[in-house]
């Protein structure tokens, strides 16, 4: 019987993920973006995760009160 670990994917392994599921001739802009929203998305969801995020209502509400 082979135990299971759940582990973290390191920094390098996500990375490397990214970059592979990029077409072959993505140009170095394409594949930096490719990245950038990777890591915007993963900060956004450990954002959720940690109870740091506010309803569409409340987000409005903010925006709104910004033009006043």
């Amino acid at each position: 019987m082979t135990t299971q670990v759940n582990e973290t994917p390191t920094a390098k392994a996500l990375l490397h993920k990214a970059i592979d599921a990029q077409p072959d001739d993505a140009s170095y802009e394409e594949i930096m973006r490719e990245l950038a929203f990777e890591r915007m998305v993963e900060r956004g969801l450990a954002d959720v995760r940690a109870g740091r995020s506010v309803s569409h209502q409340e987000a409005l509400q903010r925006i709104c009160s910004w033009r006043s």
